[in-house]
């Protein structure tokens, strides 16, 4: 079951010009900047009431944040939505018929599990889903 949303990711070309740019707009600082390797992107995230913005700049010319700045620009790149669980959710989606873009859910940033819905599947939105890493 979708909880809420988690957050909004906007593709960036200039990381540090647009941390700026957000940190005036919404007269806060970012909680956290992370390099996400697996991907090829380093994120900051700023905490707006109960959900987040999430800044993505790509950090090789194969991240796909580079790819779609390359094609789309800069804007909202997808919507996450929190899940009690992830797996479940996964197979509840692919028995609907929604086209998945991971076959497991794989590590992001912001201590998550991770899953995105293909945007064919979904009104042309890119759809991420966000599982909660519980450490023991």
């Amino acid at each position: 079951m979708f909880t809420n949303v988690e957050h909004l990711g906007l593709a960036v070309h200039d990381l540090e010009a647009a941390t700026t740019l957000y940190t005036t707009l919404l007269g806060i600082a970012p909680y956290k900047k992370e390099h996400v390797a697996s991907e090829a992107v380093d994120t900051v995230f700023f905490q707006v009431g109960g959900a987040k913005v999430e800044l993505l700049a790509g950090t090789a010319p194969e991240s796909a944040i580079t790819k779609y700045l390359s094609k789309k620009g800069e804007g909202i790149h997808h919507v996450a939505f929190a899940v009690a669980d992830i797996r479940a959710e996964m197979n509840r989606l692919r028995a609907e018929g929604f086209v998945l873009l991971n076959e497991e859910p794989k590590l992001g940033a912001d201590n998550k599990l991770v899953c995105f819905v293909h945007p064919k599947s979904a009104a042309g939105v890119l759809v991420e889903l966000c599982q909660e890493i519980i450490k023991a």
